[in-house]
Protein backbone atom coordinates (compact mmCIF):
# COMPACT_ATOMS: atom_id res chain seq x y z
CA UNK A 1 0.00 0.00 0.00
CA UNK A 2 1.43 3.36 -1.09
CA UNK A 3 0.64 6.19 1.35
CA UNK A 4 0.63 9.92 0.70
CA UNK A 5 -0.49 13.13 2.39
CA UNK A 6 -1.54 16.54 1.16
CA UNK A 7 1.05 19.27 1.55
CA UNK A 8 -1.13 21.12 4.09
CA UNK A 9 -0.86 18.14 6.47
CA UNK A 10 2.67 19.09 7.47
CA UNK A 11 6.11 20.03 6.21
CA UNK A 12 8.21 17.46 4.31
CA UNK A 13 10.39 17.20 7.41
CA UNK A 14 7.34 16.42 9.56
CA UNK A 15 5.95 13.89 7.08
CA UNK A 16 9.23 12.11 6.47
CA UNK A 17 8.98 8.48 7.48
CA UNK A 18 5.16 8.50 7.61
CA UNK A 19 4.30 8.61 3.89
CA UNK A 20 6.04 8.14 0.54
CA UNK A 21 4.14 10.77 -1.45
CA UNK A 22 3.19 14.40 -0.97
CA UNK A 23 0.27 15.86 -2.89
CA UNK A 24 1.23 19.42 -3.81
CA UNK A 25 -1.96 21.32 -3.03
CA UNK A 26 -1.42 24.28 -5.34
CA UNK A 27 -3.94 26.77 -3.84
CA UNK A 28 -2.30 26.46 -0.39
CA UNK A 29 1.30 26.11 -1.52
CA UNK A 30 2.03 29.87 -1.56
CA UNK A 31 3.73 29.80 -4.96
CA UNK A 32 1.38 32.21 -6.75
CA UNK A 33 1.33 35.99 -6.59
CA UNK A 34 -2.08 36.68 -8.05
CA UNK A 35 -1.97 34.82 -11.36
CA UNK A 36 1.82 34.76 -11.55
CA UNK A 37 3.56 31.50 -10.69
CA UNK A 38 6.66 32.51 -8.76
CA UNK A 39 9.24 30.01 -9.92
CA UNK A 40 11.76 30.73 -7.15
CA UNK A 41 9.18 29.94 -4.47
CA UNK A 42 8.16 26.80 -6.32
CA UNK A 43 11.79 25.72 -6.65
CA UNK A 44 12.25 26.06 -2.89
CA UNK A 45 9.22 23.83 -2.28
CA UNK A 46 10.51 21.23 -4.74
CA UNK A 47 14.00 21.35 -3.24
CA UNK A 48 12.61 20.63 0.22
CA UNK A 49 10.62 17.68 -1.11
CA UNK A 50 13.67 16.27 -2.88
CA UNK A 51 15.79 16.51 0.30
CA UNK A 52 13.48 13.96 1.93
CA UNK A 53 13.15 11.89 -1.24
CA UNK A 54 9.36 12.22 -1.62
CA UNK A 55 7.51 11.43 -4.82
CA UNK A 56 4.54 13.70 -5.56
CA UNK A 57 1.12 14.18 -7.06
CA UNK A 58 -0.48 17.56 -7.82
CA UNK A 59 -3.83 19.06 -6.81
CA UNK A 60 -4.75 21.78 -9.31
CA UNK A 61 -6.65 25.01 -8.50
CA UNK A 62 -10.44 24.74 -8.26
CA UNK A 63 -13.54 26.72 -7.26
CA UNK A 64 -14.05 27.39 -3.55
CA UNK A 65 -16.53 29.54 -1.64
CA UNK A 66 -13.99 30.23 1.07
CA UNK A 67 -12.61 33.65 2.00
CA UNK A 68 -9.20 32.07 2.66
CA UNK A 69 -8.94 30.67 -0.86
CA UNK A 70 -6.75 32.79 -3.22
CA UNK A 71 -9.23 34.72 -5.41
CA UNK A 72 -7.01 34.65 -8.50
CA UNK A 73 -6.89 30.83 -8.43
CA UNK A 74 -10.64 30.23 -8.65
CA UNK A 75 -11.35 27.72 -11.44
CA UNK A 76 -14.83 26.52 -12.39
CA UNK A 77 -14.20 23.74 -14.90
CA UNK A 78 -17.69 24.26 -16.38
CA UNK A 79 -16.88 27.90 -17.23
CA UNK A 80 -13.30 28.16 -18.44
CA UNK A 81 -11.47 30.86 -20.36
CA UNK A 82 -7.83 31.50 -21.15
CA UNK A 83 -6.97 32.30 -17.51
CA UNK A 84 -8.39 29.02 -16.21
CA UNK A 85 -6.79 26.89 -18.92
CA UNK A 86 -3.42 28.53 -18.23
CA UNK A 87 -3.68 27.79 -14.50
CA UNK A 88 -4.54 24.15 -15.04
CA UNK A 89 -1.90 23.70 -17.72
CA UNK A 90 0.67 25.05 -15.26
CA UNK A 91 -0.33 22.30 -12.82
CA UNK A 92 -0.07 19.69 -15.58
CA UNK A 93 3.32 21.05 -16.63
CA UNK A 94 4.52 20.90 -13.03
CA UNK A 95 3.41 17.28 -12.77
CA UNK A 96 5.40 16.44 -15.88
CA UNK A 97 8.45 18.24 -14.51
CA UNK A 98 8.53 16.33 -11.23
CA UNK A 99 7.36 12.97 -12.56
CA UNK A 100 3.95 13.13 -10.90
CA UNK A 101 1.57 10.86 -12.78
CA UNK A 102 -1.68 12.26 -11.33
CA UNK A 103 -3.15 15.77 -11.33
CA UNK A 104 -6.35 16.09 -9.29
CA UNK A 105 -9.13 18.24 -10.78
CA UNK A 106 -12.52 19.28 -9.43
CA UNK A 107 -15.72 19.11 -11.44
CA UNK A 108 -17.48 22.34 -12.37
CA UNK A 109 -20.46 24.24 -11.01
CA UNK A 110 -24.02 23.57 -12.15
CA UNK A 111 -24.90 27.20 -12.94
CA UNK A 112 -28.26 28.52 -14.12
CA UNK A 113 -28.52 26.05 -17.02
CA UNK A 114 -27.48 22.59 -15.89
CA UNK A 115 -27.36 20.94 -19.31
CA UNK A 116 -25.39 23.78 -20.90
CA UNK A 117 -22.92 23.89 -18.01
CA UNK A 118 -22.47 20.11 -18.10
CA UNK A 119 -21.73 20.05 -21.83
CA UNK A 120 -19.27 22.92 -21.38
CA UNK A 121 -17.52 21.00 -18.60
CA UNK A 122 -17.20 17.85 -20.72
CA UNK A 123 -15.80 19.92 -23.59
CA UNK A 124 -13.25 21.51 -21.25
CA UNK A 125 -12.20 18.10 -19.92
CA UNK A 126 -11.72 16.91 -23.49
CA UNK A 127 -9.27 19.75 -24.03
CA UNK A 128 -7.51 19.21 -20.71
CA UNK A 129 -7.19 15.45 -21.31
CA UNK A 130 -5.47 16.24 -24.61
CA UNK A 131 -3.03 18.55 -22.81
CA UNK A 132 -2.44 15.88 -20.16
CA UNK A 133 -1.70 13.34 -22.88
CA UNK A 134 0.91 15.66 -24.37
CA UNK A 135 2.65 15.82 -20.98
CA UNK A 136 2.29 12.14 -20.08
CA UNK A 137 0.02 12.89 -17.10
CA UNK A 138 -3.36 11.49 -16.03
CA UNK A 139 -6.09 13.73 -14.63
CA UNK A 140 -7.97 12.41 -11.61
CA UNK A 141 -11.45 13.95 -11.57
CA UNK A 142 -12.65 14.09 -7.96
CA UNK A 143 -16.18 13.40 -6.74
CA UNK A 144 -17.60 16.33 -4.77
CA UNK A 145 -19.88 16.25 -1.74
CA UNK A 146 -23.63 15.96 -2.30
CA UNK A 147 -24.27 18.32 0.61
CA UNK A 148 -23.38 21.05 -1.91
CA UNK A 149 -25.56 20.21 -4.94
CA UNK A 150 -24.24 23.22 -6.86
CA UNK A 151 -21.29 21.00 -7.85
CA UNK A 152 -21.35 18.45 -10.65
CA UNK A 153 -20.17 14.87 -10.11
CA UNK A 154 -21.29 14.40 -6.53
CA UNK A 155 -22.87 11.08 -7.49
CA UNK A 156 -20.78 8.18 -8.77
CA UNK A 157 -23.01 7.73 -11.82
CA UNK A 158 -22.50 11.30 -13.03
CA UNK A 159 -18.75 11.14 -12.44
CA UNK A 160 -18.56 7.85 -14.37
CA UNK A 161 -20.72 9.31 -17.14
CA UNK A 162 -18.40 12.31 -17.44
CA UNK A 163 -15.25 10.20 -17.65
CA UNK A 164 -16.86 7.92 -20.24
CA UNK A 165 -18.04 10.90 -22.30
CA UNK A 166 -14.46 12.21 -22.54
CA UNK A 167 -13.25 8.66 -23.29
CA UNK A 168 -9.55 9.31 -22.71
CA UNK A 169 -6.96 7.25 -20.87
CA UNK A 170 -5.79 10.58 -19.44
CA UNK A 171 -9.01 11.37 -17.55
CA UNK A 172 -9.88 8.99 -14.70
CA UNK A 173 -11.29 9.35 -11.17
CA UNK A 174 -9.95 10.45 -7.82
CA UNK A 175 -12.25 8.76 -5.31
CA UNK A 176 -12.72 11.01 -2.29
CA UNK A 177 -14.24 8.84 0.43
CA UNK A 178 -15.04 11.81 2.68
CA UNK A 179 -17.05 13.52 -0.05
CA UNK A 180 -18.75 10.25 -0.94
CA UNK A 181 -19.67 9.71 2.72
CA UNK A 182 -21.48 13.06 2.72
CA UNK A 183 -23.21 12.28 -0.57
CA UNK A 184 -24.35 8.95 0.92
CA UNK A 185 -25.51 10.53 4.16
CA UNK A 186 -23.16 8.37 6.21
CA UNK A 187 -24.89 5.19 5.02
CA UNK A 188 -22.25 2.43 4.60
CA UNK A 189 -24.36 0.43 2.12
CA UNK A 190 -24.82 3.46 -0.11
CA UNK A 191 -21.09 4.10 0.17
CA UNK A 192 -20.38 0.55 -0.98
CA UNK A 193 -22.64 1.02 -3.99
CA UNK A 194 -20.86 4.29 -4.76
CA UNK A 195 -17.52 2.44 -4.85
CA UNK A 196 -18.92 -0.37 -6.99
CA UNK A 197 -20.25 2.14 -9.54
CA UNK A 198 -17.02 4.11 -9.80
CA UNK A 199 -14.29 1.54 -9.16
CA UNK A 200 -13.32 0.78 -12.78
CA UNK A 201 -12.32 4.43 -13.23
CA UNK A 202 -10.44 5.01 -9.94
CA UNK A 203 -6.70 5.76 -10.14
CA UNK A 204 -6.25 7.86 -6.98
CA UNK A 205 -7.73 8.09 -3.47
CA UNK A 206 -8.38 10.93 -1.02
CA UNK A 207 -8.87 9.85 2.59
CA UNK A 208 -10.55 11.92 5.30
CA UNK A 209 -13.67 11.65 7.47
CA UNK A 210 -16.81 13.51 8.56
CA UNK A 211 -20.19 13.02 10.24
CA UNK A 212 -21.99 12.22 6.97
CA UNK A 213 -24.24 15.26 7.45
CA UNK A 214 -24.47 18.83 6.22
CA UNK A 215 -23.16 21.49 8.60
CA UNK A 216 -22.84 25.22 8.22
CA UNK A 217 -19.07 24.89 8.07
CA UNK A 218 -17.87 23.62 4.67
CA UNK A 219 -21.19 21.80 4.05
CA UNK A 220 -19.98 19.15 6.50
CA UNK A 221 -16.70 18.57 4.64
CA UNK A 222 -14.65 18.68 7.85
CA UNK A 223 -11.60 16.69 6.65
CA UNK A 224 -11.25 14.93 9.98
CA UNK A 225 -8.85 12.08 10.55
CA UNK A 226 -10.13 8.75 9.19
CA UNK A 227 -11.82 7.03 12.13
CA UNK A 228 -13.03 10.23 13.81
CA UNK A 229 -16.24 10.37 11.76
CA UNK A 230 -18.63 7.74 10.45
CA UNK A 231 -17.14 6.81 7.04
CA UNK A 232 -16.63 3.06 6.63
CA UNK A 233 -13.08 2.72 5.35
CA UNK A 234 -13.44 -1.03 4.89
CA UNK A 235 -15.26 -0.25 1.61
CA UNK A 236 -11.81 0.40 0.13
CA UNK A 237 -11.30 -3.36 0.14
CA UNK A 238 -13.75 -3.43 -2.80
CA UNK A 239 -10.98 -1.87 -4.90
CA UNK A 240 -9.22 -5.16 -5.47
CA UNK A 241 -6.15 -4.68 -7.60
CA UNK A 242 -5.87 -0.96 -6.83
CA UNK A 243 -2.20 0.01 -6.97
CA UNK A 244 -2.44 3.78 -6.65
CA UNK A 245 -1.81 6.14 -3.74
CA UNK A 246 -3.85 6.30 -0.53
CA UNK A 247 -3.59 10.06 0.00
CA UNK A 248 -4.61 11.50 3.38
CA UNK A 249 -6.29 14.92 3.14
CA UNK A 250 -6.03 15.91 6.80
CA UNK A 251 -4.72 18.98 8.61
CA UNK A 252 -2.07 17.65 10.98
CA UNK A 253 0.53 14.95 11.48
CA UNK A 254 -1.49 13.67 14.45
CA UNK A 255 -4.54 13.19 12.19
CA UNK A 256 -2.37 11.43 9.63
CA UNK A 257 -1.02 8.96 12.20
CA UNK A 258 -4.51 8.34 13.57
CA UNK A 259 -5.80 7.82 10.03
CA UNK A 260 -3.06 5.34 9.22
CA UNK A 261 -4.16 3.19 12.17
CA UNK A 262 -7.78 3.38 11.00
CA UNK A 263 -6.80 2.32 7.50
CA UNK A 264 -4.76 -0.57 8.83
CA UNK A 265 -7.68 -1.74 10.98
CA UNK A 266 -10.14 -1.42 8.08
CA UNK A 267 -8.10 -3.76 5.91
CA UNK A 268 -7.90 -6.33 8.69
CA UNK A 269 -11.69 -6.55 9.03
Amino acid sequence: MILGASSFTGSPRDLHGSVEYIELYIPKLGVYNGLTLETKKLDRVLDEISIYDFAATVHAPYFAEDSKYPPALQVDTAQMGEREFTLLEESITLANRIGAHVVVLHPGRVGSNREKSYLSMVNNFNKLASVAEDYGVTLGLENKEGTDPSNFCCEAKELSKTIEAVNSEHLKATFDIGHANLTCGGDPEKLREFVRTLKEHIIHLHLHDNSGQWTEKYDGDAHMAPGEGCADFSVLKLLSGYKGIYNFEVFSLEDLLFGKKTLESAFKL
